[in-house]
């Protein structure tokens, strides 16, 4: 089997003492991190998915900033996010929501064991050592920026955090907005993903970093709301007809999404809208396993993962 790996990320400057470290084309595992540099501060959004892309994030991280980061932010529990901690801790603090802490414990490495081909090297299951429930600001300095962590889940999965810039007008979404990338909820809500991406909105931010995808402005939150809207019309059609969510996928297609990478996660969305239709709360548990492999079967194979 020929794995084709992606480039590494870049780290893109944004505004003042804000970069964007980017992993295009965004697909499965091929996340985007941002750092946040203060006068005497510094923080990582996120970090990478296998222990050579973690590498290569903490040289371009060390470039701008000597000796890494103070802080390093989770913005959920997937691996792709978080694997990477280990290269950062101890020096850096770990923080995340207490519970995107108890769901990294529970999913611990599981993650790799979907694509066994990939090159993860060393990524040592590093948990959040400092979490909370609501909000937690960091101040870089007196006369540095502040970095507020918003808890907006469940949206992609059951707790979701933004890191929100307001000085700079730059928000990192973590996987609630995605850009040129198939969106995700099932492990999250289609509505509270809705209802996140609104109060992301009031925000009003002029930079928008997304978890996956080209960087952008509030566009990509209004491109992300419409296709949530369409899996929900997709659900309610689907459930008129008596169709299952994959008989859903298959009438439906991507439609006008056929532009986006990684269409598959249309039956998973799916699952996750219908579950909700039948009054599932948002982010409660669900059969990820199991959409996971209707998934593949609507991908024609196990879809590519070329970090």
């Amino acid at each position: 089997m020929t794995v084709v790996v992606a480039p590494p990320g870049e780290l893109t400057p944004l505004a003042d003492g804000v970069y964007a470290y980017l992993q295009p084309p965004g697909g499965w595992c091929l996340n985007n991190a941002g750092l946040v540099v203060g006068p005497d501060t510094c923080v990582l959004v996120d970090t990478a998915a296998t222990e050579a892309r973690t590498r290569h994030l903490r040289d371009q991280v060390d470039a701008v900033v000597a000796g890494g980061p103070d802080f390093v932010v989770n913005t959920h529990f997937h691996g792709d996010h978080v694997f990477g901690n280990g290269h950062f801790a101890p020096r850096a603090t770990v923080v995340a929501h207490e519970g995107t802490r108890a769901d990294m414990a529970e999913a611990g490495l599981g993650l790799r064991g979907l694509w066994p081909q990939v090159a993860w090297g060393e990524t040592p299951l590093v948990l959040p050592t400092l979490t909370f429930r609501n909000a937690l600001t960091l101040h870089l300095g007196a006369a540095g920026p502040r970095v507020e962590l918003l808890h907006i889940g469940p949206a992609h999965t059951a707790t979701d955090v933004a890191v929100w810039v307001p000085e700079r007008s730059v928000l990192f979404t973590g996987d609630v907005v995605w850009s040129g990338v198939t969106p995700y909820v099932l492990m999250g809500s289609v509505e509270g993903s809705l209802r996140a991406v609104a109060r992301m909105r009031a925000l009003r931010p002029r930079v928008v970093v997304p978890g996956h995808g080209a960087v952008g402005g509030p566009e990509l939150l209004d491109r992300t709301e419409e296709y949530l809207r369409w899996c929900r019309e997709v659900a309610q059609d689907g459930l008129s007809a008596g169709l299952s969510p994959l008989e859903a996928a298959r009438r439906a297609r991507p439609g006008r999404y056929a532009d986006l990478t990684d269409p598959e996660r249309l039956v998973g969305n799916l699952h996750r809208a219908y579950a909700e239709l039948e009054g599932l709360p948002p982010g409660a548990r669900i059969d990820v396993a199991g959409s996971f492999r209707e998934m593949c079967e609507f991908h024609g194979g196990l879809p590519e993962c070329r970090a």
